[in-house]
């Protein structure tokens, strides 16, 4: 029967949507009034929306809801918020086959087996992540760790040594490890004597 007198139907109302009112999303209609996310009821556009069959949502309560979930999927709006939605009626389902790709599970001895992979410092023995490596003398070492053993003067590739796993500045090596004797920067043999 064809529709006379009028547009088509509101996805959300479902009450006539005429043209100067219309607004089109995955080949439905809406009123400007309607189309609104179905969670958190915050008004959309064509930059913000996101459609799931017959629903649409805003970037962030869609991610929240048909997102993949698990440690290493944030993206977009909300990754790094802990708001699950529950206040917005979303019902979040772990391993859902609507994700994008599969969670990732939550066991806890994957982390622990994770955290036995990073590398120790030698000089206070806690891990080092790469934001604050350094390395010397063929360890890695935190940037506030990387002075020397004995003056504690901070450390750079160009006056740093390294003996049995331990660094130093180049002057205290050559006062405690270097040659000693006349002309080598040590006591002189007139010194000795006295």
């Amino acid at each position: 029967m064809p529709n006379w007198g009028g547009g088509a139907k509101c996805g959300a109302c479902e009450k006539t949507v005429y043209h100067a009112e219309e607004i089109q999303c995955n080949g439905r209609s809406f009123h400007k009034t309607c189309f609104l996310c179905m969670a958190c009821r915050k008004a959309l556009d064509s930059t913000t929306v996101a459609a799931h069959e017959s629903e649409i949502y805003c970037k962030t309560c869609y991610g929240r809801k048909y997102g993949p979930k698990g440690v290493g999927f944030g993206q977009g709006a909300g990754c790094l918020s802990t708001d699950t939605g529950d206040h917005l009626g979303l019902n979040l389902q772990q391993g859902s086959p609507k994700s994008a790709r599969p969670s990732t599970p939550t066991n806890p001895s994957k982390f622990a087996k994770m955290k036995v992979d990073v590398d120790k410092c030698p000089r206070c023995g806690k891990s080092v992540y790469a934001a604050e490596k350094i390395m010397g003398g063929g360890k890695p070492w935190h940037k506030t760790c990387f002075r020397c053993a004995i003056c504690g003067k901070s450390l750079e590739s160009t006056n740093v040594t390294d003996k049995d796993g331990e660094l130093y500045c180049k002057v205290c090596y050559a006062k405690n490890f270097g040659p000693k004797g006349i002309g080598f920067g040590g006591l002189t043999q007139v010194e000795k004597k006295e």
